[in-house]
């Protein structure tokens, strides 16, 4: 009976209420999820081809040697 009670009687916990999204705002979020996946992952790549700009500097000035 108390675990009936307990399960019944909303607790407030500081969570917000769930709201079902329409399809279109499932996909329009997952666009916006991917743009900023892409956004991260063009900087994590314009950052590696700085470093094989760097260590390719470096290779030619060993090779002149």
């Amino acid at each position: 009976m108390t675990a009936q009670k307990a399960a019944s009687a909303p607790e407030p916990t500081g969570r917000r209420a769930w709201v079902k999204k329409t399809p279109v705002e499932v996909v329009l979020e997952q666009i916006g999820k991917q743009e900023s996946k892409v956004a991260e992952m063009r900087e994590a790549l314009a950052h590696e081809e700085r470093e094989l700009a760097k260590l390719t500097q470096a290779r030619k000035v060993l090779e002149a040697q």
